[in-house]
């Protein structure tokens, strides 16, 4: 009874094998990418390892991937943005995969062309399809659903600093973001119009000191145009005591001031017993010397 029970679980695996389908997964379907920009196409793939052929178990290998653009199918003799079989592929799209189940590709230098869809038109932006390709045609596979990306000219990128506080010591992260990804496009950045010899999506500002303080804009070294809204940073001479509130010196500034306020009462409310004192005093003298 045992031997058929362990016959029977091996065909089921067997079987469960044979029957495992090739899959492509985009964890991302669509992305917005900036003229002259660089994008990454995330993407993974699993390929069907075996078929059964006359009750023998054939291995299967990925012999070729390819991309290719608003192709459905991406077969045969329809145009490829990549292939793994061709040497005369445009040097903009890398391809950062490999055979086994990484199939990432990257487009450098975004063109308009990367976004015009299947009737011409970048509305809709075009799509990307990955198809592994088996040294038999039963593993052979593309996942219709693709990436659409749509390319922009111009965008109006906007500053996001890492941390509120801006404290004297502190390390602040000033980044360049956008709606759209500029992944591998230089920056320049600017504070109070002059241009600083930094470059790239993150400022790093620290330990901070008062000639940090200003306003600082980034700006798309493609396009002068698209400048950011100034972002004013003020660094705050804190005492460093991490408190957190960013109020240290006006706290010490305060006390300061409340010491001062009392002394003088104190000294005023002295005078004024004093010479409340040397008064009562005269004037009993006075009154003693009219009754003798």
């Amino acid at each position: 009874m045992d031997i058929w029970i362990k016959l029977t679980l091996w065909t089921v695996l067997v079987f469960s094998a044979d029957a495992q389908d090739p899959s492509v997964i985009y964890p991302f379907t669509r992305t917005c990418a900036l003229r002259g920009s660089t994008v990454t196409l995330p993407c993974s793939f699993t390929p069907r390892e075996s078929f059964r052929k006359d009750r023998r178990e054939i291995q299967l290998q990925i012999v070729r991937v390819r991309w290719c653009q608003n192709h459905l199918i991406c077969q045969r003799t329809n145009p490829s943005v990549f292939d793994s079989n061709s040497t005369n592929n445009d040097p903009r799209y890398q391809y950062l995969g490999d055979k086994k189940g990484n199939c990432t590709l990257q487009i450098r230098d975004v063109q308009r062309k990367d976004g015009t869809g299947y009737d011409g038109s970048t509305r809709d932006g075009s799509t990307f399809r990955f198809r592994m390709e088996a040294d038999h045609h039963v593993g052979d596979f593309t996942n219709t659903t693709g990436v659409t990306v749509t390319v922009v000219g111009q965008i109006k990128p906007r500053i996001k600093a890492s941390s509120n506080e801006s404290r004297r010591g502190q390390t602040v992260s000033l980044q360049c973001t956008s709606v759209c990804t500029f992944q591998d496009l230089n920056v320049t950045w600017f504070r109070d119009g002059h241009a600083l010899p930094e470059s790239g999506h993150a400022l790093q500002l620290g330990p901070l000191t008062a000639g940090d303080s200003g306003n600082y804009t980034c700006v798309l070294s493609t396009d002068t145009n698209t400048r950011s809204d100034p972002f004013s940073l003020q660094v705050e001479d804190g005492d460093g005591d991490g408190d957190g509130d960013g109020d240290g010196a006006d706290g010490g500034s305060h006390l300061v001031l409340i010491v001062r306020l009392l002394v003088f009462g104190l000294i005023t409310l002295i005078v004024v017993v004093v010479a409340s004192v040397v008064i009562w005093r005269t004037c009993r003298c006075h009154g003693n010397s009219r009754q003798n």
